[in-house]
């Protein structure tokens, strides 16, 4: 086509001006018709490989996709690791401040109550022993004495009721006057 063009700018060189307007006026009729066709043409190829070109570009779309969501994973996994890190250190540190303050706390109670005289845990089981091991020997003295016991029971017996006896033969003037109940 611009081959033609530059064919005829010479040869209006060379004939006269009634003649070069017609075939530039042809030419440019020929030109026009021609890019016409042409795109004519490229809208129907464009109709037929157009649902072939959509589906290339879906399918390089969704591979695109994957790859921009692989890779977000990826620094979202990596961002993860590195706040899991970041809260188990922070929290280790602030188990330490704790586990201080709270021993901190236990020796200032300890130091207060001793002031104070409280016994401590530790007095209240030393005591706890004593009781069971003094428990336990009058537990021992008991069984050992445990047949004493029943004689010498036996010899305050008949003594008390010989007292019971004599009490009951006393005068009644002897004995405390009753009060007087009144009947209602």
């Amino acid at each position: 086509m611009v081959k033609k063009l530059k064919r005829i700018s010479e040869n209006k060189a060379a004939s006269p001006a009634g003649l070069l307007d017609g075939q530039l006026a042809a030419s440019v009729k020929d030109s026009a018709q021609q890019i016409w066709l042409a795109g004519m043409g490229a809208f129907s190829k464009a109709q037929e490989e157009g649902g072939k070109v959509f589906e290339a570009l879906v399918k390089e779309g969704m591979s695109l996709q994957k790859k921009t969501q692989g890779m977000a994973e990826d620094k979202i996994s990596e961002v993860t690791g590195k706040m899991s890190a970041m809260a188990g250190t922070v929290t280790a540190k602030a188990g330490q401040n704790w586990d201080k303050l709270e021993s901190i706390f236990e020796q200032r109670t300890a130091k207060a109550l001793s002031k104070l005289g409280v016994p401590t845990a530790k007095d209240v089981d030393a005591l706890v022993k004593r009781v069971d091991a003094l428990a336990a020997q009058v537990a021992k003295l008991n069984k050992g004495g445990a047949a004493a016991a029943p004689k010498a029971a036996a010899k305050k017996a008949p003594a008390k009721t010989a007292a019971k006896k004599a009490a009951v033969k006393a005068p009644a003037a002897k004995r405390a006057p009753r009060k007087a109940t009144t009947a209602a």
